[in-house]
């Protein structure tokens, strides 16, 4: 193992290990923030065959939690992710998990609400590491 540098962090996009430091967040992604701003790197974000392709069933089961949830937390306005109401995502997360399989009252899987509350726990995340 001499003169042999261990990697330090696997990378974000794919299964490639980054040797050395890792870039920063806004290094990644430039200053837009969801995407890399070099057209090699977007192209190792597969957004449609890497993630939409894998769950279409799942996705719009979450997406109609975010119709059915929005109309109970704020009745007649668009879709929104109002975040003054959203604050405790793990915590949610995991009432959700326990009753994984099941139905909520509402009618909404609590696996879609569970998925839901995962995907705006990693998006607070993110941000939050955009701007320490």
């Amino acid at each position: 193992m001499s003169g042999l540098k261990r990697p330090q962090k696997m990378g974000m996009f794919g299964d490639h290990w980054v040797p050395g430091p890792t870039l920063s967040e806004s290094e990644r992604f430039g200053d837009l923030g969801h995407l890399p701003p070099e057209p090699a790197a977007r192209k190792r974000v597969p957004i449609a065959t890497g993630f939409m392709d894998y769950f279409p069933d799942a996705i719009a089961a979450i997406a109609e939690c975010s119709q059915i949830t929005n109309e109970q937390h704020n009745p007649g306005q668009p879709v929104h992710w109002d975040r003054s109401k959203s604050t405790d995502e793990a915590d949610c997360l995991m009432r959700h998990f326990l009753d994984r399989g099941k139905v909520d009252t509402d009618g909404v899987r609590h696996s879609a609400k569970l998925a839901w509350r995962a995907l705006a726990l990693l998006q607070k995340e993110i941000e939050a590491s955009r701007n320490p």
